[in-house]
């Protein structure tokens, strides 16, 4: 069997895993990591929940530590077009050999109490290669929630919260209360913790959390805050520092205080005595990029894509079409998943495109994509479904003028089959190496 061959059995292997679904609990993944050495001993850690903006503080970390200096891994989820983009080495994705090693290591374990799901053994993989890799650092996003998350055996140097919102309540709580307490679960023994978490409940249960762990406390527009000077630059009023005229490389106003998050954290490590310079943050910053939130792809039409993948996300791309879209015929390619709250998501977008193309996904969990086109049939759309994502955008490539825009939203699944279609098309994927 080729090695092409393997990489493709192992991937299906893994993906089998996903008929277990979400078991939210440490027992398996502490058992499976004691089995391949206790791998996240070895390196630094930075742990990140919330419920929109991980990926983007993730990235922006992982950048500014690798400008520093420092061999950084990063896991996040999900992928958008190949496995390996979940699991980086200086920003960039780790190779097939490096998967079928991981995955090994971890097959050959004994069988524990009960099979792990996809996302423990993909886990259990990215530690091990940052291991092997004798990575200096490791940024690590959460998958769901944070107390029983696969990853929350690590002892982060910092732990971020981005933000709280009413998400996978049939794991996490029907509260913000509730589910605060869930991602509250990475803050650690005298371990500081920086949130932007804005909702009064969500913030009495984090600080009685942190108190608990005499872990330092730190909430964006108290301790430190982002303030605009323009659409770019930004002052940041931090914890100790006042940096001013600094500018982070993604889209939407929203990235100022991901920033803030991420600039807060970085006050801590330099605290701790880590050599991290204010040169190397301002260029990591800058240069930071992540793929499928608010991307533009094509100009001539406009393609942007943007994951928007839960309300919150959904409002602040809608925010975002308003300010810089309004002088565009929008055509919108829209797939939807069928946990989410899609009446309401579609009351955010809308109102800023004239046509409406519904998808679906290729995942078992995505939503109808009729249901989609009738919401959008009754708010007066012209709209159309082609359920295949790639071919829905290009439906809309073909048909829209060059001074049009396209957006592609409302899941990272439907981002990820609209950008493997574009890179067929000759439109390369998005690469992180700076």
């Amino acid at each position: 069997m080729s090695e092409k061959d393997y990489y493709r059995r192992c991937l299906e292997n893994m993906y089998g895993l996903r008929r277990f679904g979400i078991k939210l609990g440490l027992d398996t993944i502490r058992s499976i990591l004691d089995g391949i050495g206790r791998p996240q001993q070895h390196f630094r850690t930075v742990h990140i929940a919330g419920s929109n903006g991980k990926g983007s503080v993730a990235s922006a970390l992982s950048t500014i530590l690798h400008l520093c200096g420092y061999k950084t891994g990063l896991y996040t989820s999900p992928h958008l077009v190949r496995f390996n983009e979940r699991i980086c080495i200086n920003n960039r994705p780790v190779s097939d050999r490096a998967v079928l090693e991981a995955y090994e290591a971890v097959n050959r374990l004994p069988p524990g109490e009960r099979e792990p799901t996809f996302f423990e053994f993909t886990t259990a993989m990215a530690l091990w290669i940052f291991a092997e890799e004798k990575a200096d650092w490791a940024v690590i996003e959460t998958g769901m929630g944070g107390r029983l998350d696969a990853t929350n055996l690590l002892i982060p140097e910092v732990s971020v919260i981005t933000n709280i919102s009413l998400e996978h309540r049939e794991y996490l709580g029907n509260s913000i209360a509730e589910i605060s307490r869930e991602k509250g679960g990475i803050i650690k023994q005298g371990k500081p913790l920086v949130t932007g978490a804005q909702q009064e409940e969500a913030l009495a249960v984090l600080r009685e959390t942190a108190a608990e762990k005499n872990a330092p406390f730190f909430r964006m527009g108290e301790h430190f805050r982002a303030k605009a000077q323009d659409k770019k630059i930004f002052h940041y009023q931090g914890i100790e520092n006042h940096w001013k005229d600094m500018q982070t490389g993604l889209s939407g106003r929203y990235q100022m205080d991901n920033a803030a998050l991420v600039l807060a954290v970085c006050e801590i490590l330099i605290g701790q005595g880590y050599p991290v310079s204010l040169d190397q943050i301002r260029k990591g910053l800058l240069h930071n990029r992540w793929p499928g939130r608010l991307e533009i792809v094509s100009e001539s039409p406009r393609v942007i894509l943007d994951g928007a993948h839960n309300l919150d996300a959904a409002r602040v791309l809608g925010d975002y079409l308003k300010e810089e879209t309004a002088d565009r015929k929008m055509i919108m390619v829209i797939g939807i998943l069928d946990d989410k709250p899609y009446r309401e998501m579609l009351d955010y977008l809308l109102p800023h495109c004239e046509k409406v193309i519904v998808c679906s996904p290729k995942t078992g969990r995505a939503l109808p994509a009729e249901k989609l086109a009738a919401v959008s049939e009754e708010a007066g759309k012209d709209t159309e479904i082609i359920s295949d994502v790639g071919n829905a955008l290009a439906s809309a490539m073909e048909n829209a003028a060059a001074r049009d825009a396209i957006c592609v939203a409302g899941s990272l699944y439907v981002v990820g089959e609209a950008k493997e279609y574009l890179e067929k098309k000759g439109i390369p994927s998005f690469q992180r190496e700076i």
